[in-house]
């Protein structure tokens, strides 16, 4: 089953040939032109907010697997779907809204700049001419991030429902890191699980020692342990397992972090590797949970 939405893609809901939901919430690339007429700098914005072609990764390696595809038209410069509904900078919207979100108690993004709705960028100021109306604001968050969201729960939960167990592996992608030690290479993958809060430690450090295998250097939890998505739909205790890959952007662009590069097809193969090698992990923590359960 294939479903096309203005806001989004979902391939494979109901029948996934592994127990896997590969999401990729920033790399939406359909910008309306309303959208980019607010834009001061739209070429230096979009570029910047974008994870940069971690679409096509996510729907290649999802294609080669048979996992569930879950992937957004929608920029994140319209909404970030890896946020928190309620995580807005007020002082960017415009008119009177009919009710505020309530707060979730989650990280305010917003403060940075960077919350629902994008307001500007380190070091380079504003994003926009103008403010939002407060109108488009709930808009875009009752026609593009809750249905995402809603999707997202009920894939995750067809897969549960199925295989007694679910990863969702949530794919970005991120600017080149810089060497913690000048005698070590730079993380090309940030593995992130909200500090063991998000999926069960045997997934983590699978995933992390299927890169140390393959010589690929790789952080955990630093500079990124992952954000709404994960706090959101990750529930080791009832078989729903997340986690958050970063993957530098040097490593499947090309020199100018623009284009997809010659690296790209060998990140592919890894990934796909890396969801074939976890497919089975997730099988085996869902057979025990329905075994658990068939004894209770």
């Amino acid at each position: 089953m294939v479903e096309e939405a203005a806001s989004f893609v979902l391939e494979r809901e109901d029948a996934p040939s592994v127990p896997i939901l590969i999401a990729a919430p920033h790399g939406g690339r359909d910008y309306p032109q309303h959208v980019l007429d607010r834009m001061r700098d739209p070429d230096f914005s979009c570029i910047r907010l974008e994870d940069r072609y971690i679409d096509e990764v996510a729907t290649e390696v999802a294609r080669r697997t048979g996992a569930a595809l879950l992937v957004a038209n929608t920029p994140r410069a319209v909404i970030d779907l890896n946020r928190a509904p309620d995580d807005i900078d007020w002082s960017m919207i415009e008119g009177e809204v009919r009710s505020k979100p309530l707060q979730s108690g989650s990280r305010r993004r917003s403060q940075t700049g960077l919350g629902l709705f994008p307001r500007r960028l380190p070091r380079h100021g504003d994003i926009w001419r103008e403010r939002l109306p407060g109108a488009e604001m709930e808009r875009r968050i009752a026609a593009i991030h809750q249905p995402y969201h809603d999707r997202l729960a009920r894939t995750l939960e067809s897969i549960r429902a199925t295989w007694g167990a679910a990863l969702l592996l949530d794919l970005h992608s991120m600017p080149p890191l810089k060497p913690r030690h000048a005698s070590h290479a730079p993380a090309e993958f940030v593995l992130g699980d909200r500090f063991g809060a998000s999926c069960e430690h045997a997934l983590a450090a699978h995933i992390l020692q299927f890169f140390d295998q393959h010589q690929r250097p790789v952080a955990h939890n630093r500079p990124y342990s992952g954000g709404y998505v994960l706090d959101h739909h990750a529930r080791p205790g009832a078989g729903l397992h997340g986690v958050q890959l970063e993957i530098s952007r040097a490593a499947y662009l090309d020199a100018r972090l623009d284009k997809p590069g010659a690296r790209k097809g060998a990140i592919v193969r890894l990934l796909s590797d890396l969801v074939r090698s976890l497919a089975g992990e997730v099988a085996v923590m869902g057979d025990r949970s329905q075994l658990r359960h068939a004894a209770e």
